[in-house]
């Protein structure tokens, strides 16, 4: 047998081998035939195949041309580009929202000339679908053929999955194209990063959506213009979205499917879809949130800083997002308990009390009537005046303590319950604050080298107000000043 007949029959093993993980991601985005994939998508929506596929599938951009948003990467010369284009020679990693083109772009880099494609899903391959892929690109590189890798989901991958495509990367054995939802930096490891470009894609604006909408509406490939949208249901449509084009496409969908049901006697004239066929087909907007990723901490901070800044509608309107999204109510509370000292403190003392009792009512009680509870919290501190003297006042004295002023504690405020304390001068000198009328006397507290030495600072609102004027007549008489 000739090597080049065994090398043949080599590919053709692999290829076998991953047949069932490409079938996944295979609904006509990734033909090894562009020109096939192409003339299927470009049937009507009518006929058989191209019936049963979603609209956003069968909408998906089958050239540069039709790529609507992401114009930042999208530049001339740029990276994404002359990847699309064929020219290309940088792996990189897709980061976005769901329905901001990341799988798109990976089937217009597939349609490239000179190179051959791979699919593979981080939710069913394993470390055996990930060495046969590249065990398969070398052997195409000896014929100067190059494979692009695509893994959709890959901050799914194990970290073991990952280190498997580290030399074949770094040595452009396979060109990578991985996309993921996920914030990269908290699930795809250091070195894979390193060796790949992070792109990171934004939610659609308005115009974006509303340009796909259109479209969709119009296209033999999608509902061919047998609907007609009325201005308040384009409108919906794409508040319902939120930046995601798939999202968009698929209430579209459901919205026409009802209306041409309902009016299946008509043959020729389009079949109007009003606002409330869209309602009654989609009744609410998605909140895109992940606990486990980057969306769990960008609410919650923006959260934090909302009360922070005393904004109580934006703070009440995070609230919501977590709520909806099915957040943890108690991470909720603990997040309200930590702000109310972090930053109101003395300002207003009673909001860590309100604070520890959500998180009480919390456990008590459960979620949904928690939510309640929450709000009342979360409004407490939002317009509560603010202060951060408390976490100034902790965060100088640890400062000081980490430098190494921690001298001893002086002899009269030692304790004096043992036998042979008072010969060794421990609590000899003490003097006790309840023997005067004013129940405040002077005497030193810290050790010798932070006598005079200010921690605590009320910021002159709310509660404070009053602490500024007590706590400088306090210092006064303590240091006898």
């Amino acid at each position: 047998m000739s090597a080049g007949r065994g090398r043949q029959l080599g590919e053709n093993r692999i290829s076998g081998n991953l047949a069932h993980v490409s079938e996944e991601l295979d609904d006509g985005l990734f033909s090894t035939s562009p020109a096939q994939g192409r003339t299927e998508q470009s049937k009507p929506a009518g006929t058989s195949r191209g019936a049963m596929r979603p609209l956003a599938v069968r909408m998906r951009p089958e050239s540069l041309d039709e790529v609507v948003g992401q114009e930042h990467l999208l530049a001339p010369a740029s990276p994404l580009r002359r990847l699309i284009e064929g020219s290309g020679a940088a792996s990189v990693i897709l980061y976005g929202p769901p329905g901001t083109g990341k799988t798109t772009m990976a089937s217009l880099i597939s349609q490239a000339t000179g190179r051959r494609f791979e699919a593979l899903s981080a939710l069913s391959a394993g470390v055996k679908d990930v060495r046969a892929v590249i065990d398969l690109a070398r052997r195409r590189l000896v014929n100067g053929e190059q494979t692009v890798l695509f893994i959709d989901e890959v901050h799914r991958f194990s970290r073991t999955q990952q280190d498997a495509l580290l030399s074949a990367v770094e040595d452009r054995t396979v060109l990578l194209v991985a996309a993921t939802t996920e914030n990269p930096s908290f699930s795809v490891v250091s070195p894979l990063l390193s060796r790949s470009l992070i792109l990171q894609l934004k939610p659609l604006d308005a115009a974006a959506i509303g340009t796909l909408i259109d479209r969709a509406v119009s296209d033999p490939r999608g509902l061919a213009g047998r609907v007609r949208l009325a201005a308040g249901a384009r409108d919906h449509l794409i508040a319902l979205s939120a930046g995601d084009a798939r999202r968009a496409l698929t209430a579209l969908e459901a919205a026409a499917e009802s209306a041409l049901a309902r009016n299946s006697d008509t043959e020729s004239a389009p079949v109007d879809v009003g606002l409330e066929t869209v309602e009654a087909s989609v009744d609410k907007a998605a909140v895109r949130y992940d606990r486990d990723g980057d969306q769990h901490y960008d609410v919650i901070s923006a959260f934090i800083k909302s009360i922070r800044g005393s904004d109580v509608d934006a703070a009440l309107h995070y609230l919501a997002r977590m709520i909806t999204a099915g957040e943890d109510p108690r991470f909720i509370a603990r997040r309200l308990v930590v702000h109310a000292s972090e930053d109101i403190g003395m300002a207003d003392p009673t909001a860590l009390h309100t604070a520890a009792a959500a998180a009480q009512a919390v456990q008590l009680i459960g979620m949904p009537e928690a939510g309640l509870t929450l709000a009342h919290a979360t409004i407490h501190l939002a317009t509560a005046p603010k202060s951060n003297g408390v976490v100034a006042a902790l965060n100088a004295a640890m400062k000081d303590v980490a430098k190494g002023k921690a001298g001893p504690v002086p002899a009269h405020l030692r304790d004096g319950h043992y036998s042979g304390a008072s010969s060794l001068g421990s609590a000899v000198g003490y003097r006790y604050p309840h023997d005067v009328a004013e129940g405040v006397l002077s005497q030193q507290y810290p050790p010798d080298e932070l006598v005079g030495v200010d921690y605590y600072r009320p910021a002159g609102r709310g509660t404070e107000r009053d602490l500024v004027v007590r706590v400088s007549k306090l210092r006064k008489i303590i240091r006898r000043k």
